[in-house]
């Protein structure tokens, strides 16, 4: 079985290339579960599939109604600016200061909201800047984040 790190690294990948498809219809037709089992490098099949996967991480990041441009974060101006390394720290803030404004809201599911949502603004701003290890390290960085994954049963289980 793979692990967490090697299962988000491949759930990345699956939702940067549904991001930089050029086709937009394309992308919002990703998860088509077949059913079918995937092995991933040297492990045993498994149901997990990391394209329906990022298709449900996506449509978490779609629920994010953030406006990036009017929120006051030191980090975040950094990150529309183009200064990816503070990424990490502009989707902390944010998902903090979201989720203590909306109690109802858990802070995992916020995080990863809030961290898909401002990948893909940052994206269309500054596509060159954009790369699948920044989302990657600030999931698997994240402590609080992996134990509410891995919760609910691993990726292959988000939004069941």
């Amino acid at each position: 079985m793979a692990t967490f790190e090697e299962q988000t690294a491949c759930v990345v990948e699956a939702l940067f290339s549904d991001l930089l498809s050029e086709d937009e219809s394309e992308c919002r037709s990703l998860e088509t579960d077949s059913g079918e089992r995937m092995q991933l490098a040297g492990g045993a099949p498994t149901r997990f599939d990391p394209v329906v996967v990022a298709s449900r991480l996506r449509q978490i990041g779609d629920q994010c109604n953030v406006d990036f441009e009017r929120v006051s974060s030191e980090a975040l101006a950094e990150v529309l600016k183009g200064k990816m390394e503070k990424f990490g720290a502009a989707v902390d803030s944010l998902s903090r200061s979201w989720s203590d404004q909306n109690p109802e809201m858990v802070y995992e599911r916020v995080f990863l909201g809030v961290s898909v949502k401002l990948l893909m603004y940052v994206a269309k701003k500054v596509p060159a800047m954009v790369h699948p290890n920044q989302l990657i390290k600030v999931i698997n960085g994240n402590f609080r984040v992996r134990n509410y994954i891995e919760a609910h049963g691993g990726w292959e289980n988000l939004d069941n």
